[in-house]
């Protein structure tokens, strides 16, 4: 079956899971399934911008992550490294803007240095807004939130009954993004993870058992086929949609 453009997801977020089981299964070290999701990342995003996706959000790295072996930390740190300084002209070719999303702060400084690089380098495209999601979690990200409103109504610049929901996502990561239209989750684990909680409020959710350095791009077709089977409702009947 073919994709229908007018009804693709304007945003798809990913939960890319299972590299290390994936290299566990090759006898390999985690390392190896890291490096192969990579690459399965470079062909996921260049179909997504190919397809005209407006939004692709990746956890990549979330703020769980720093409970895994400091070897296993530095080893995704320095693939991260070598990714943006391969990845940045192939986004530039394919018109693609790159974002983070989470609290960078414990990140190597040159690595640091190397994402605001990558983002200014392509601040100016028009196409496919691809964010990684960084030292991110969500419920961080929504106690950061609430920190920050509640400060602003403590030095009286805000009142409670000027929070709404539009005030909330201003104060998200995503504050630029509109709500995710379809969560992917691979490698047959059913769980969000902390993964943009607020976001996903009305998101249709989609579970492959395939581990991520085995998400294809037909993987993918099957996703975004399934997900254009859906009814969108948002509360309503069927009939109303009619």
């Amino acid at each position: 079956m073919n994709l229908e453009k007018e009804r693709l997801p304007k945003h798809l977020a990913i939960i890319m899971d299972g590299n290390g089981r994936w290299a566990k299964q090759q006898g390999k070290p985690r390392v190896f399934g890291h490096e192969k999701g990579a690459k399965t990342a470079r062909e996921v995003i260049q179909r997504v911008a190919e397809l005209g996706i407006p939004y692709l959000t990746l956890y990549t790295f979330s703020t769980e992550n720093w409970n895994r072996p400091k070897l296993e930390i530095e080893a995704l740190m320095r693939l991260l490294s070598g990714y943006l300084k391969k990845e940045v002209a192939v986004m530039q070719a394919n018109n693609i803007r790159l974002n983070t999303l989470g609290d960078i702060s414990q990140f190597p400084k040159s690595l640091q240095k190397e994402l605001q690089k990558a983002k200014e380098q392509t601040q100016n495209n028009t196409g496919t807004v691809v964010s990684l999601a960084l030292g991110y979690g969500s419920q961080q990200e929504i106690l950061q939130m609430t920190q920050q409103l509640a400060q602003k109504v403590k030095e009286g610049t805000l009142s409670p009954e000027q929070i709404t929901y539009t005030t909330i996502e201003q104060h998200l990561y995503t504050q630029a993004i509109p709500p995710v239209d379809l969560l992917v989750r691979t490698s047959g684990e059913y769980r969000i993870s902390n993964f943009l909680l607020w976001q996903i409020a009305y998101a249709e959710l989609y579970f492959t058992d395939a581990f991520w350095p085995d998400f294809t791009t037909e993987e993918l077709h099957k996703a975004l086929l399934n997900y254009q089977q859906r009814e969108r409702r948002f509360g309503k009947t069927s009939e109303q949609l009619t």
